[in-house]
């Protein structure tokens, strides 16, 4: 696929294709809700670091509000963190790819309801997490997440977001893989554009209907409040995650 000019990106595939033999980070994503909104990649662009550029699927990006719980959350290969590890996450993310080829995410905000893995990953890989007052709740096949900013702010950064589950996925359309199926992310650290790999097993998605969203943290993030219904709405019961550690690409 070549839809980004002067790089070749790599193909989009449901499961990794490059080895990943030494875990740096292992978690679960689990109860996941991906919404998504098309952005002109004008918009996208200076939001990402040096050595990327906007990922395209015909001519258009995207802007990602993903809202889960994430559980044991541990370094290397071990079995994760009970407590410290489980927490609810929302992420505000765009879609990048390197010099490299390789398609990845970025992300333009992460608020997490666990102060210390806060301050552990802001610290380590500049990753823009925040700390916020987070709530899952699910009632049959009815899922709502909630979110207020705590620290560092803004503190009218929130967002109210229920959604109903639907049928499985027996093959998701184009655009569907090409939002889900993402085995890397893209950071700037202590001056250098980051790529950090992950391998996990293929998505099992659902379709999903949006009930109600309330969101401050998509213009929070820096991108355009969203004016319309997300042009996908997808709902999973999570995966088993591992990253590796991080190459430089700039």
């Amino acid at each position: 696929m070549r839809d980004n000019v002067g790089v070749d990106a790599e193909a989009v595939t449901v499961e990794a294709t490059r080895p990943l033999r030494r875990p740096m980070l292992v978690q679960r994503w689990q109860d996941l809700t991906f919404l998504h909104w098309a952005v002109d990649p004008d918009v996208v662009a200076p939001l990402l670091p040096p050595g990327t550029r906007p990922d395209l699927l015909a001519g258009r990006t995207y802007v990602g509000l993903i809202a889960f719980r994430m559980r044991r959350l541990g370094p290397f290969a071990g079995p994760g963190m009970p407590y410290l590890g489980t927490f609810c996450e929302t992420n505000v993310r765009v879609y990048s790819v390197d010099t490299a080829g390789r398609r990845a995410v970025v992300f333009r905000s992460l608020d997490a309801a666990r102060l210390v893995p806060v301050l552990v990953a802001r610290a380590s890989l500049r990753l823009p997490y925040l700390w916020s007052r987070m709530r899952l709740r699910r009632d049959g096949d009815v899922v709502t997440y909630t979110s207020r900013r705590r620290w560092p702010g803004p503190r009218d950064a929130t967002t109210a977001l229920t959604v109903r589950v639907g049928a499985p996925v027996a093959e998701p359309t184009e655009l569907e893989h090409f939002l889900t199926a993402r085995w890397g992310l893209h950071t700037r650290a202590y001056g250098r554009t980051l790529h950090l790999p992950n391998v996990h097993p293929r998505w099992p998605l659902h379709r999903a209907e949006l009930v109600h969203l309330d969101d401050r943290l998509v213009p929070a993030a820096g991108l355009p409040a969203p004016e319309t219904e997300p042009v996908s709405v997808l709902w999973s019961p999570g995966v088993p995650v591992r990253f590796g550690a991080p190459t430089v690409v700039r």
